[in-house]
Parts: structure tokens; sequence; C-alpha cells
């Protein structure tokens, strides 16, 4: 097993993405801690790691809230131990599709302050306990407007470059305590499309071009290198691997998991 033994914390973890990461993580043998806002939701996850076998605790915890974080990980590492790997998955609603000269100071700020924000209070919350071990893996999630130009998704794309940046300082910092630092970046994942909050996100864009979610993904698909779009699973199995020892040398990277949408 990969994470055998491993405890890890994942903020968002009632979440499509954050669940499919909790789901591989506990196969490999990972003590998974859920930690999100929905109690029914982390609970759907925590049944479903639970019934296959795997170990597992779930917390409500607003991820945006410093003292409820840094609370929440200082329980698990008391109870467990130890924080071996924390992933940040949460998923903050935003507004997409609005021109730049239409687009209002408010919605372009909320999600360059919301994720800044999460990302920021989550890994120092680990990093903390980390540190003590000289050991650990900190997951940041990013999205491929980072590295686009277009349309209507300035604040998204702002914002996920900010947590790139974030994510690459963040290695230098942390590295000498032992502590490894990967952001993944996954491009529209269709399967997630229906319950996740990116969903009503696309489900906007698609109304404003008078097409549907399935087909905008669809279109996006089939000019992908690899035409089709990442899957829950390829997250889950590339989180796993990059959490585990084999990838041992990788810090400060930025992965890209976009099928080519988007070429480094």
């Amino acid at each position: 097993m990969l994470l055998k033994d491993k405890v890890a914390v994942i903020h968002g973890g009632g979440g499509a993405i954050g669940g499919a990461v909790a789901r591989a993580f506990a196969y490999e043998g990972a003590r998974v801690f859920l930690a999100g806002r929905t109690r029914a939701s982390l609970e759907r996850v925590a049944g479903e790691i639970a019934n296959a076998g795997g170990r597992v605790q779930c917390a409500e915890v607003d991820a945006l809230d410093e003292r409820a974080v840094d609370a929440h990980a200082d329980a698990v590492a008391a109870s467990a131990g130890a924080i071996d790997i924390a992933l940040n998955a949460i998923g903050v609603m935003h507004v997409q599709g609005i021109p730049f000269t239409e687009l209002s100071l408010r919605d372009f700020e909320h999600p360059v302050n919301a994720y800044t924000r999460t990302n920021f209070l989550t890994a120092r919350a680990a990093a903390r306990h980390m540190a003590k071990r000289r050991a650990g893996v900190i997951l940041t999630l990013s999205a491929p407007g980072a590295r686009l130009c277009g349309r209507g998704f300035l604040g998204n794309g702002v914002a996920s470059g900010a947590v790139e940046t974030f994510s690459r300082i963040l290695a230098g910092e942390l590295g000498g305590s032992g502590i490894r630092v990967i952001c993944l970046r996954p491009d529209a994942i269709p399967e997630a499309a229906a319950t996740s909050h990116a969903g009503k996100v696309f489900a906007r864009i698609a109304e404003k071009s008078a097409t549907t979610v399935d087909a905008m993904l669809d279109e996006r698909a089939r000019t992908a290198p690899l035409r089709r779009l990442p899957t829950l699973a390829d997250v889950g199995h590339y989180a796993t691997f990059v959490a585990s020892d084999r990838a041992g040398a990788m810090t400060g990277v930025i992965a890209n998991l976009s099928c080519g949408t988007l070429v480094d």
C-alpha cells in the first residue's frame, strides 16, 4: 500500500474531488480525516470508505475560519499522532462568463480572497505539525485558468494563478523542514459537473452561450490531445502517488492533469 498508516486531512472531503482523493487514499492504507461545512456530504463519503474497509473520521469545519482550521488540525494530530498529508479541495462559488467591463469588484475579488485565504490557513495548520516530525506533503488544487487568456474568468484565473504561486513559494519555505508541496491542476471533470460548485459555474457559462454543460464539455474533450477530459479517478490516483514516498523527490510542482487541454 502506497500510504499505509499515513494520516491525511482533506478539506472539502465531501466534494467531488476531495471525496475521490479520500477514497483513493483510504484504499492505499491511509487514515483519512474529512473536513467540510456540509455534514451530509462528509458522512456520505465516510460511509463509502468505511464500507470498503477504510479508516475515516469526519468533522464540520469551515476552511475559511482560522480558529476552526487550527483547532481541527490540533485535534487530528493529538488523536492520530501526526498529520502526514493535507489536501485543500474546497470549492468556492464564484461568477464566470461576465466581461471585464461589466464585472463588479466584489465578484472579481471573491474567489481570489477566498482561495488564497483557505489555502494559507489549511497549509499553515498542517505544516505546524508536519515540521515537528520533519516530514509531510501539502497538496493544493488549481485550474487551467491560471495559464489561459480569454474572457469571463478573470477572478477564477487570478485565484488559480495565486494558488499556484503560493504552492511554489511554500515549497521553498517548507522544504528545509522536510515538507513537500504539490499543486494539482486538472481541467473540467465531466462526472463532477453534476454535483460540484464547478457544475453550477459551467451552467451559467453554457446558458450564456446557448448550449448545455454536456455539449460544452464534449467539445472541449474533442479538442484535447487525449480526446477526453480527466476523471475523478485520474486525480485520485495521481494525488495518491505524489503523496507517497515514491514521489519523495518531487516538490514545488504544478501537476498538469488536463489531458492536454493545457500544454506546459
